[in-house]
């Protein structure tokens, strides 16, 4: 019954603009469903949502990196996390060509989804209500993640010529 209730509000698989798009990391359903466990499924793959408070991510604050619970990509630094007080893992910012941005227009309401640019999962969504320096709230499911205590952030890479 929620399958077919989130498929008639537009969230039941990909986000909309995201359907045509091929990612670097690709799996059919089955091959996700036997990597992931029944909760990442529903959260990457059909763009669910945990329930607030119930990630022990949330409160981990020691160093380390974030990565894809999908495709094992890092995501996030632990410099950048912070306790945004909504019950899910939050952060600033995340890392160097980590993630891409969709409109996400389910359930009434226009938000901005946050997915793995490397597998297209969906992580959870990005709001302007964060900490300086940039005002970003990056609200994520922490079944959507996998955190790497201690490994270390990589270098930022220098802009191309060109870029700013």
């Amino acid at each position: 019954m929620t399958e077919n209730w989130l498929n008639r509000f537009g969230r039941g698989g990909r986000a909309d603009n995201a359907a045509d798009k091929v990612f670097e990391v690709t799996l059919e359903d089955g091959e996700w469903r036997k990597k992931l466990t029944p909760e990442q499924y529903r959260v990457l793959r059909q763009h669910g949502t945990e329930r607030a408070g119930t990630s022990p991510l949330d409160k981990q604050y020691g160093s380390g990196i974030y990565h894809c619970a999908g495709c094992g990509e890092p995501l996030f630094g632990a410099a950048t996390k912070f306790n945004s007080g909504t019950g899910w893992p939050s952060f600033y910012a995340p890392l160097d060509n980590a993630v891409e941005t969709e409109t996400d227009r389910s359930f009434f309401m226009t938000r901005t989804e946050v997915h793995c640019r490397h597998c297209g999962g969906h992580l959870g969504h990005v709001f302007d209500d964060g900490p300086q320096p940039t005002g970003l709230r990056y609200c994520l499911n922490g079944a959507a993640l996998d955190f790497h205590a201690g490994e270390m952030e990589p270098p930022s890479r220098p802009p191309a010529l060109g870029e700013k």
